[in-house]
C-alpha cells in the first residue's frame, strides 16, 4: 500500500512541527510547503493555524495558496482544517472587523461572550452530533485541547460533527465528505487527537 502523502500548508501561522511529527507517526509522507505546487503532489491536504482570521486570508492570498487550496475542497478532496484553518473555510470572521473566509460553507466565526474567560483553552469535552468517519473509534465523549477565542457558526447544521459546551454549544468539529475541520488541536490531545489524525489518512487512503 503506498504511503499517503500529505501537504501541510505552510503561511507562518500553525503549530507545523507537532502535526507534522504526528502524521508522519501515524505513517504519512507529510511535505511541510507554502508553495501551491505542494498541493499537486498530495493525496491530502492539512490547513493548521493561529491567530487572526484576517491576517491568515491576508498570506495565504499573497502565497497564492487561497485559491488552489479553496479549489481542493471543493473538489470534496480529503482536507483537514484545525483551529484557525476550520474557521477560514466559512463565509466571513467578526475577528478585528469584518473579514471574507474561502466560502466553502455557508455560516460565520464569531467570538465568545466577554462574560466568558478567553480563550478558551484547555481539555473539553466534544460531543458527537452524527456519525462521521471523522470521530470513528473515539470514546463517546472524548476530551481534546483547545485555544481559542472565536467559534464557526455553521448555516447547515448537517455539517456539524461535534459540539462542545463553554458558555454555550459550539461547532468544534465539522465533516462533509472527504472534507473535516476541528476547533481544537489533535496534535495535543494525546490519544484522542492521534485517533482522529488516524481516520483522517484512511480516508485520504479511500479518495486517492
Amino acid at each position: 500500500m503506498r504511503i499517503p502523502r500529505l501537504a501541510l500548508v505552510d503561511y507562518g501561522m500553525g503549530n507545523l512541527r507537532s502535526a507534522a511529527k504526528a502524521l508522519e507517526r501515524l505513517g504519512a509522507r507529510v511535505e511541510v510547503s507554502s508553495s501551491p505546487r505542494a498541493l499537486g503532489r498530495a493525496d491530502g491536504v492539512v490547513l493548521p493555524g493561529v491567530g487572526a482570521f484576517g491576517e491568515a486570508v491576508l498570506r495565504l492570498t499573497r502565497l497564492r495558496l487561497f485559491e488552489p487550496i479553496r479549489s481542493w475542497i471543493r473538489e470534496e478532496r480529503p482536507f483537514l482544517g484545525i483551529c484557525l484553518g476550520l474557521q477560514l473555510l466559512f463565509e466571513e470572521s467578526e475577528e478585528f472587523g469584518r473579514h471574507r473566509g474561502m466560502a466553502c460553507f455557508p455560516g460565520k466565526v464569531v467570538a465568545f461572550s466577554k462574560r466568558l474567560r478567553v480563550p478558551h483553552m484547555g481539555w473539553n469535552r466534544l460531543v458527537p452530533t452524527k456519525r462521521s468517519w471523522l470521530l470513528q473509534g473515539l470514546p463517546r465523549r472524548p476530551y481534546v485541547y483547545f485555544v481559542h477565542s472565536f467559534f464557526p457558526v455553521p448555516a447547515n447544521v448537517k455539517l456539524i460533527a461535534a459540539r462542545t459546551d463553554y458558555g454555550l454549544s459550539f461547532a468544534s468539529a465539522i465533516q462533509q465528505g472527504p472534507v473535516a475541520g476541528v476547533q481544537f488541536h489533535p496534535e495535543k490531545s494525546q490519544h484522542a487527537g492521534l485517533r482522529l489524525l488516524k481516520n483522517f489518512l484512511s480516508t485520504v487512503r479511500r479518495f486517492k
